[in-house]
């Protein structure tokens, strides 16, 4: 009984870290997208170079995602995952302290290398240790640390910035150094890992050319999922600012209330792929995302483009909700650690380009027109690529399995 407890509280802390992992690093990822127009202002630059910068992190995460997925495969999840979260910490401070725009550009290209890292090492750790009959739910509430991290920006921005500016906000990025601590005391090695560990570099170099079907297929989805992400969220605060003329609090609010619609679908929906399938709970809230564009992008008066934001983003994470089960499944034990995050990451480096691209189009046409076409494109795409694609949804990890 004792050892019954003992593994049930390894796992809630394996959750707990992957998600406030994950939470941090959105959250600090999202202090850029709340700040945009002030670091614009102070560092004389426009929107759309600032919004650059966002691509530059995109752009940066695969190199995190190669270096320290191939450590997690060839020395194990644990230590891997604590020197990314020591690394990052320090990355996001230094930005907060950042004399130029220049520097600016340089440091947010080093926090894309450590969260790039995180989201692989973490995610295979928590898929590891749940069983098959929860790992539905608990991929939903360990990707909401994504929605998660996005609110903690706006409310953290709606408290510090009005008093001390966007700076301090950065400062705050050092938190997840924290929680290093708390992984090496608390959370153990994946066993999953011990048992189908290769011995070499050679043998792991081996079974990574042995997957490059499934690496190209996860690269393709996620490059899907994250410009249904990206698409959706990076260029929404300031949608509100520039169309509908909200100031801070204002602006804080209704994303932060996005927020709590995407916490609520994430879960949601990650719960139902257990029942439903991963390939087909993506589609139908990729569908759901689609009919609510109108209420989202063209909202005729405030209590429509609140219900819009919300469910929007209902529907959008209720989508990412099912990912890391999905794509932890696909990929065969000794490549888990390295497979789905280096995926996750060349996809979200391809699609890093699409908030400066809508920002560029909103200057053309407007933010309304901007983000409503992007949304639709990706959200039909993204349904395909998912809907077309391999499931191995409940699949054993471990010894004996693939």
């Amino acid at each position: 009984m004792s050892s019954d407890r003992a593994i049930a509280s390894d796992q809630r802390a394996a959750v707990l870290a992957g998600f406030l992992g994950w939470t941090l690093d959105a959250f600090d990822f999202f202090l850029v997208v709340m700040t945009l127009t002030a670091i614009a202002r102070e560092f004389g630059t426009s929107d759309a170079g600032v919004a650059f910068s966002l691509l530059l992190t995109l752009l940066f995460r695969p190199v995190g995602a190669l270096i320290f997925g191939l450590l997690a495969d060839r020395y194990g999840r644990k230590l891997p995952l604590m020197l990314d979260l020591v690394f990052y910490s320090v990355i996001e401070v230094l930005s907060g302290l950042a004399p130029n725009f220049t520097t600016f550009l340089v440091l947010r290209a080093l926090f894309g290398i450590g969260m790039g890292a995180e989201w692989g090492v973490g995610a295979s750790l928590v898929m590891e240790k749940v069983s098959p009959r929860l790992r539905g739910v608990v991929s939903g509430i360990l990707q909401q640390g994504y929605a998660a991290g996005y609110l903690l920006a706006a409310l953290c921005y709606f408290f510090v910035y009005p008093h001390w500016g966007w700076r301090p906000l950065f400062f705050l990025g050092g938190l997840p150094a924290l929680l290093a601590l708390f992984v090496r005391a608390r959370v153990s090695e994946s066993e999953a890992w011990r048992e189908t560990r290769e011995e070499s570099w050679s043998g792991l170099g081996r079974a990574i050319r042995r997957n490059a079907k499934t690496f190209l297929y996860i690269t393709a989805l996620m490059w899907m999922m994250n410009l249904v992400s990206h698409g959706t969220q990076d260029l929404y605060p300031t949608f509100l600012e520039r169309h509908w003329g909200f100031a801070t609090g204002h602006k804080v609010a209704l994303t932060a209330f996005s927020m709590v619609g995407a916490l609520t679908g994430g879960v949601l929906f990650g719960l139902w792929s257990n029942r439903l399938g991963r390939r087909r709970t993506i589609v139908l809230a990729l569908t759901g995302a689609f009919v609510v564009i109108p209420l989202w992008a063209f909202a005729p008066s405030l209590p429509v483009l609140v219900a819009g934001a919300f469910v929007m983003q209902f529907f959008v994470q209720g989508a990412w909700g099912v990912i890391p089960a999905h794509i932890t499944e696909l990929a065969p034990n000794s490549v888990r650690g390295f497979l789905p995050g280096f995926g996750y990451q060349c996809g979200a480096a391809l699609a890093g380009a699409l908030p400066y691209i809508e920002a560029r189009l909103a200057g053309h046409l407007s933010y309304p027109w901007a983000m409503a076409l992007s949304a639709a494109t990706v959200f039909v795409l993204g349904g395909l690529v998912a809907g077309l694609g391999p499931e191995r949804r409940g699949v054993a990890f471990g010894r004996g399995a693939p």
